[in-house]
């Protein structure tokens, strides 16, 4: 739907208003959803070993549910050598004794149906561990047999194929090919992977691959799942005849996406793969969802994701990478609602995940962290610990009030900052190995959670120290320390996520009110409810209406001397209309 064909938005007291999205009457629960990203291994250690597990995540379920989200999202749980924490799969049909057993699985599934919340898994299609069985028969066989044809492999270039068969990158750094010596001790071919050399690619060309995959998703579905995050959706198929890349080495453009011709994204193909899924989920109801994490731009190219006969959603990185700048919030904002709107699909926001510094952390910057989306380290410019928490809890405040759906990552609602004094002999992102330390990789949003201060380890396990060091902050942060604290963190986002299902503004309208739209604010209407952060360094005249919410406070109160929006703070108000 186009701007001016859309209903006129209804007059304000406030001033002029721009609507760019219509209230959402289509069916689906994912739609309007918030859903809880939980990163099993740092989640909740029930066992004592330092890394946590099913049994943990069951016992900690009632929280996620008094937090008021709708479903919980799991990063890898199944069979794996853990070189890439879990996203190396070695059995797609088990669980990692590391976490517990299928029998742990289906307890968690039955405590969160008692809860009412969904369980959507992680399923990892674009590659494998190496040490999966197909794979290890893919080794054992000759070259152009069945079973190497489940991977890609190719012969190498030069005189005696001791060159990669191309100039493609791994995303952790290294070339993207890794040669294999053959079961004769001679040198041989070889195989490609797009992450890891322990993670080799499928081959999305054999139908052998397709049906496997067919196969995993209808195991997970008859547990009792409602769907599945699909890792790196764009990257599945590649180009025919694999062609060199001369963009950046990684496939990316300039501004982090992949680019429009990288030959190892974005393929035709991929939408067929995800039509059959589509077909199979269908089967059993309507409400299990398929989800893609589908890094591409612009935003009109991944509307093509998430058509009607496709995925249900797809996570927004530009919304993520968008940062505080309101230019470009608005400019994300608009341009996905109108997007997405074309095909009637909903958006999804999120501000934090297992893969990017949190952002309690990147928002204790005037400007860019040193190491965005890469972690930061003890000898980095340092945040401002206190500023950060205070523009995470606005931001959150700003995204959660966002007509869509929402995605948190576990521990942002207790404004948790990332682990920076991580020693380099404790690091295990093997983005930090392959780099020879250049980059620090992922560690330090994946600490594990602090849930009860007067406990070892902040409550995470009374064992063995957890599998990375807690910050010294975590005991002050513990969920039970912040429970009994009205303004808490904890407390803001209880409060959001109650009052933004009261007012249903998951299925709400977009309007921008245009005179508090401005260099360093931004404010829209959401059905009668209006939102409006203040990024500036001055206090800001808020319009009349009652106030409903403050990220600064947590409560309806305001400041002493009236309506006014302090730095960093968000308030959502009740307007006028009329």
């Amino acid at each position: 739907m186009s701007v001016d064909s859309m209903p006129k938005a209804p007059a304000v007291a406030a001033g002029p208003l721009t609507l760019v999205h219509p209230a959402d009457e289509a069916s689906g629960w994912w739609r309007s959803a918030v859903i809880y990203q939980v990163y099993p291994r740092s989640f909740r250690d029930l066992n004592g070993d330092g890394i946590g597990d099913l049994a943990g995540i069951t016992a900690e379920l009632p929280q996620l549910a008094r937090l008021g989200v709708d479903a919980v999202w799991l990063s890898p749980f199944y069979r794996s050598p853990q070189k890439d924490a879990g996203y190396d799969v070695s059995d797609y049909c088990d669980v990692d004794p590391l976490f517990g057993t299928m029998a742990d699985f289906d307890a968690m599934m039955a405590e969160a149906t008692l809860l009412d919340l969904r369980v959507i898994v992680d399923l990892v299609p674009n590659h494998c561990s190496d040490q999966h069985a197909a794979f290890q028969a893919a080794l054992a066989a000759p070259a152009g047999s069945p079973e190497r044809d489940m991977f890609i492999f190719r012969h190498g270039r030069g005189a005696f194929g001791e060159e990669p068969p191309n100039n493609w990158q791994s995303h952790f750094g290294g070339p993207a090919w890794t040669r294999i010596t053959e079961p004769d001790g001679r040198p041989g071919q070889w195989y490609l992977h797009l992450f890891d050399t322990s993670q080799p690619d499928f081959n999305w060309d054999n139908q052998a691959v397709h049906d496997e995959f067919e196969r995993v998703l209808r195991f997970w579905l008859d547990r009792g799942v409602s769907g599945f995050r699909v890792d790196v959706a764009h990257a599945l198929v590649k180009a025919p005849g694999l062609p060199e890349w001369g963009g950046r080495a990684d496939g990316n453009s300039c501004d982090g996406y992949p680019g429009h011709d990288a030959p190892m994204f974005g393929q035709p193909a991929l939408h067929d793969i995800y039509r059959a899924w589509r077909r199979i989920l269908a089967e059993y109801g309507q409400d299990r969802i398929l989800c893609a994490e589908a890094n591409v731009d612009p935003l009109p190219r991944l509307a093509e994701w998430v058509r009607p006969d496709e995925m249900h959603q797809a996570f927004n990185f530009p919304y993520l990478h968008a940062g505080l700048n309101v230019h470009r919030l608005r400019g994300v904002i608009t341009d996905s609602l109108l997007a997405l709107d074309a095909v009637g699909a909903p958006s999804t926001w999120v501000l934090s995940n297992h893969d990017v510094v949190r952002h309690a952390t990147r928002f204790g910057y005037d400007g860019p962290a040193p190491r965005d989306g890469d972690g930061i380290g003890a000898f980095d410019r340092q945040p401002d610990f206190a500023l950060g928490r205070t523009r995470a809890a606005a931001a959150s405040m700003f995204m959660l009030g966002l007509p869509g759906g929402a995605y948190l990552y576990q521990g942002e609602e207790l404004g948790l900052p990332d682990g920076i004094d991580i020693p380099d002999s404790q690091r295990q992102d093997p983005t930090f190995a392959r780099t020879g330390g250049e980059r620090l990789g992922r560690d330090g949003c994946r600490v594990p959670l602090p849930w009860r201060a007067a406990e070892l380890h902040a409550g995470f396990g009374s064992g063995a120290d957890p599998w990375l060091p807690q910050p010294e902050s975590f005991s002050e942060l513990a969920r039970d320390a912040q429970a009994g604290q009205p303004t808490s963190h904890l407390n803001l986002y209880r409060r959001m996520l109650a009052m933004r299902r009261e007012l249903d503004l998951g299925r709400g309208s977009l309007a921008w009110l245009e005179s508090w739209c401005t260099d360093t604010s931004l404010a829209y209407l959401n059905g009668t409810t209006l939102v409006v952060m203040n990024v500036g360094h001055e206090s800001l005249e808020l319009p009349p209406g009652q106030v409903l919410l403050r990220s600064s406070s947590g409560s309806a109160e305001t400041h002493e001397g009236g309506h006014q929006l302090g730095s960093g703070e968000t308030v959502w108000l009740n307007l006028p209309v009329g």
